[in-house]
């Protein structure tokens, strides 16, 4: 049976603040942090996942350890550092860094944390090189992070595990879902920082056009899915209109 789904929008990063888009591979702010206290407070379901993923991206990263360290507190449960749920613009904010310079300075990151599981646990075997100069596979163009995003999909449907967590950016979370319910693509996200939807796959999916839908579950749990205008990832989605 393919897994369900539980898709996280990264907590509140510097570049969501006054359009500082110019910070590279920007970091949380002291809100995104409280966001995520406050997201692993009310998580229910820590002890469901059974495979945790996020974007390499350092707010993604920071987002998924210090929301789910109840989560991969549990050691039977892997977490992977995956490219292809990267953010889909070129601009400077979501450049990330390469593999090496993850691992080097990951304990950085966590300064003055408190944190419930070795970050030795963190496995970026799938950080290939190049995944973080956004030319060719990894463009900043609308074919290309749609196909990002349907090989994505694929991958997550051939998965054996039952509950998939994943931490990813507002405007690539379009692309996976395939769904601009509640947004404007030239507007901004539907996505807030740090909220959580649940999805699974249509009954017709296959791992070679796998695709995925909202639960009702989660859909009610969540209301009318009002959008908050979100200028990063404005700029992200114009300039893929350039």
């Amino acid at each position: 049976m393919a897994p369900l789904l539980y898709l996280v929008r990264h907590a509140e990063g510097q570049h969501n603040v006054n359009h500082a888009v110019h910070i590279k591979d920007a970091t949380l702010t002291e809100e995104g942090k409280r966001q995520c206290r406050e997201l692993q407070d009310s998580f229910a379901y820590h002890d469901t996942i059974n495979l945790v993923l996020s974007s390499p991206l350092r707010r993604a990263i920071q987002t998924t350890v210090l929301t789910f360290g109840p989560t991969l507190s549990r050691k039977e449960v892997p977490y992977l550092v995956i490219p292809k749920a990267q953010e889909v613009s070129g601009l400077t904010c979501d450049i990330g860094h390469s593999k090496q310079e993850l691992s080097e300075n990951l304990s950085e990151l966590f300064a003055g944390n408190s944190l419930q599981f070795d970050l030795s646990k963190i496995n970026f075997d799938a950080v290939e090189e190049g995944w973080n100069v956004k030319s060719g596979y990894w463009a900043p163009c609308k074919s290309k992070i749609t196909q990002r995003a349907a090989d994505l999909r694929s991958w997550l449907f051939r998965r054996s595990e039952a509950h998939i967590l994943l931490v990813t950016h507002g405007a690539f979370l379009h692309y996976l879902t395939e769904d601009w319910a509640g947004d404007d693509p030239v507007r901004g996200t539907a996505y807030l920082n740090c909220e959580v939807r649940v999805f699974e796959f249509t009954p017709m999916s296959t791992a070679q056009d796998a695709h995925i839908v909202e639960t009702p579950r989660s859909r009610k749990s969540r209301g009318a899915s009002l959008s908050e205008h979100d200028p990063h990832v404005l700029s992200e989605l114009i300039s893929l209109e350039a």
